[in-house]
């Protein structure tokens, strides 16, 4: 997979991030994957159509997922709840649109699905190219896994 169509997700992971109240963002390691990923916490996918066709997962621990909801909400989430969980998968959304903002810039208009989420232990989900690139992005010291797989 191009690292090109990784860009866009970072790109937007530091444009919206900040606008939620993180001031430090990095990025960590970055790694190839096989088709089939495993994520322990929550999982949010979203499918990906267009000029690319693919899908993301963003993966969080069950503690970050936590504290996200809670920047988010304005609250202490202790429990992720059917709120909470729309939260993150609101999350998912505004930063997979950013990035479909960006790709539609570099002349690849993509649309984006509705955001899923999945919660557990050891889940695995099988995205839709062979290899899957990985990302570690951090929002103050909060890791987020972006997961990336296009077809060819």
């Amino acid at each position: 997979m191009d690292l090109k169509y990784v860009s866009p997700f970072m790109e937007s992971f530091e444009n919206v991030m900040p606008q939620l109240g993180y001031g430090n963002i990095t990025k960590g390691g970055a790694c190839f994957k096989e088709q089939e990923i495993i994520n322990s916490g929550v999982s949010v996918i979203i499918g990906i159509v267009g000029k690319l066709r693919g899908n993301v997962v963003y993966g969080l621990s069950q503690a970050a997922a936590k504290s996200v909801a809670s920047t988010m909400m304005g609250m202490e989430v202790e429990e992720l709840d059917d709120m909470s969980k729309s939260a993150l998968s609101e999350l998912a959304n505004m930063l997979t649109a950013g990035a479909a903002t960006l790709f539609y810039d570099l002349g690849l208009p993509v649309d984006i699905s509705t955001p899923t989420l999945l919660q557990g232990e050891n889940i695995g989900i099988k995205m839709s190219a062979n290899q899957v690139c990985c990302v570690e992005l951090y929002a103050d010291d909060i890791k987020i896994d972006v997961n990336v797989a296009f077809e060819k």
